[in-house]
């Protein structure tokens, strides 16, 4: 049965951590256990980020647009996320509260600022949900041995976020152990099959990584690296999930700025080693930017491994995919958990329900399931629905993440001054503007029209499913004024603004 539990007192080691949450406003009827070590969180990042299941999804496209060459937008995306990752490195080690990118807004900025930036990533997690699930269908048709079409596709998606939602389901530890063993599978799996692939299917030398082979044709080539580069843009988010859990982990203010910087190491390293192998074991570059190998990634591992061999190969990309779920509904239920505690959400006295036995918000869980299942059913209705919901996943997520890139730079100016464990200093003004500035171009760079002969709308579908979703938000923010709910503070980062109350022991929520 779920209830809603009395408090749970605080084990010796985590005193200090139940102290200063309470200086935060929060008291300890937090409910979370602190289970989530410091490895653990950084699988949690690790598998968000999941280099196999974003170069295994993006390659055939990036190099069909770009060529080789767009292996360097990996560099150049990890270096950009890795600034703002030190932002956020900053705020969490300030803020150490679950839920991530909407307190940090609401904490830096105000009430409104903190419910759009909660709406936008929470709708960008749904989807992204989903279209993890939709991507890993022809995987698991090929694991299987079927035909991969629509239905098959949904099916297996269907499945995927309901494994990942169980285990989600069953507490933190298992999230913990689950996560570890998802890095430790994705990544020894990772080394194993690159290694192979640069050891004894290896058909390029290292050069063609500056080759364009003709990509880009009359128009020039930087038009068709920014366009191949979107597997780089697509590639480096996550490290903002080991702070969505900052409640169930110890020593916060410490561990998740370090994590989220192990988080960018590993993977980014695990995904240029990926591409780096992949892209030397294709044999003909021609046929891949023509169309006529439409798949080189099943291509490359069939020729590899062999028939038995590739089944092996797909099994380790199913783990991906399930720990990649896994880590996104996490980090979606948490986020819906801390805007139900601050009244911000309708029913959010569902969403701030928890398991007594698991230590989990069973249905804010169940809503990161049940949401991208529905998603990725209205596929079978319209494959254009489903593309305009998916095209608004990472732009969704780019846009939470510069809200608070831009909230962490007002409230610096109007002198904030960080009081974590993390501090940037003298270089935050710096990392602030470089962080802002690259997420700017980073989003410019997704919603750039790249269709000309197909019609109007899929040329601005990025734009235009951003736009519905901040608009809707700002309709219902203007009908229900969802911000003015609840006592939780609110802009108390900048001197002389912030809410003096403090309570926040969840009341009878409204709706």
């Amino acid at each position: 049965m779920t209830t809603i539990t009395t408090p749970h007192p605080p084990s010796p080691e985590t005193d200090g951590d139940a102290e200063h949450l309470s200086e935060l406003g929060y008291s300890y009827e937090t409910k979370f256990e602190r289970d989530v070590t410091f490895w653990g969180n950084v699988s949690l990042g690790f598998t968000y980020l999941s280099p196999v299941v974003g170069i295994y999804t993006l390659f055939a496209s990036s190099l069909g647009i770009g060529g080789p060459p767009m292996i360097w937008s990996l560099v150049i995306v990890g270096a950009g996320q890795f600034v703002v990752a030190q932002v956020f490195s900053e705020v969490v080690s300030s803020y150490p509260v679950a839920g991530g990118i909407y307190p940090w807004s609401r904490r830096l900025w105000g009430r409104k600022w903190g419910w759009m930036s909660g709406w936008i990533y929470l709708f960008a997690l749904l989807t992204s949900i989903a279209t993890v699930g939709y991507g890993a269908g022809p995987y698991v048709a090929d694991l299987l041995g079927f035909e991969p079409g629509v239905d098959t596709t949904i099916a297996a998606a269907i499945v995927l976020i309901a494994i990942s939602t169980a285990l989600n389901l069953c507490g933190t530890k298992i999230l913990n152990t689950v996560a570890m063993i998802g890095l430790i599978a994705e990544l020894g799996g990772a080394i194993v099959v690159g290694s192979w692939l640069l050891i004894a299917s290896r058909n390029q030398d290292i050069s063609v990584i500056f080759q364009t082979f003709g990509a880009g044709g009359g128009d020039g080539y930087f038009a068709a690296f920014a366009a191949a580069g979107l597997i780089g843009i697509f590639q480096y988010y996550g490290f903002e999930a080991c702070g969505d859990v900052a409640e169930e982990v110890k020593n916060p203010g410490t561990t998740i700025p370090k994590a989220m910087r192990v988080t960018i190491y590993i993977g980014g390293a695990a995904s240029m080693f990926v591409c780096l192998s992949l892209l030397l074991a294709v044999p003909d570059f021609g046929a891949v930017m023509s169309g006529a190998d439409a798949d080189p990634v099943h291509s490359v591992l069939s020729s590899a491994f062999g028939a038995v061999g590739v089944k092996v190969v797909l099994a380790v990309v199913m783990i991906s995919f399930i720990s990649c779920l896994l880590s996104f509904q996490a980090a979606t239920s948490r986020l819906t958990y801390a805007m139900g505690r601050d009244r911000m959400l309708p029913l959010s006295g569902l969403w701030t329900r928890f398991s007594e036995s698991r230590r989990v918000p069973p249905f804010a869980l169940l809503l990161a399931g049940i949401a991208p299942a529905l998603i990725v059913v209205l596929s079978k209705f319209s494959e254009e629905g489903l593309m305009a919901i998916m095209s608004f996943a990472t732009m969704g997520i780019y846009l939470a993440f510069q809200m608070v890139v831009l909230a962490a730079l007002r409230a610096r100016l109007k002198g904030w001054k960080p009081g974590g464990q993390f501090k940037l200093g003298k270089w935050g003004v710096p990392v602030n503007v470089l962080a802002l500035a690259w997420g700017m171009t980073g989003m410019i760079n997704m919603a750039w029209p790249r269709t000309p002969d197909g019609p109007w709308w899929q040329n601005w579908l990025t734009l235009l499913s951003s736009a519905l979703v901040v608009g809707a938000g700002l309709l219902y923010m203007r009908w229900k004024k969802p911000y003015l709910r609840g006592t939780a503070p609110a802009a108390d980062a900048i001197p002389a603004t912030g809410i003096a109350t403090f309570s926040l022991v969840p009341e009878k929520a409204g709706v």
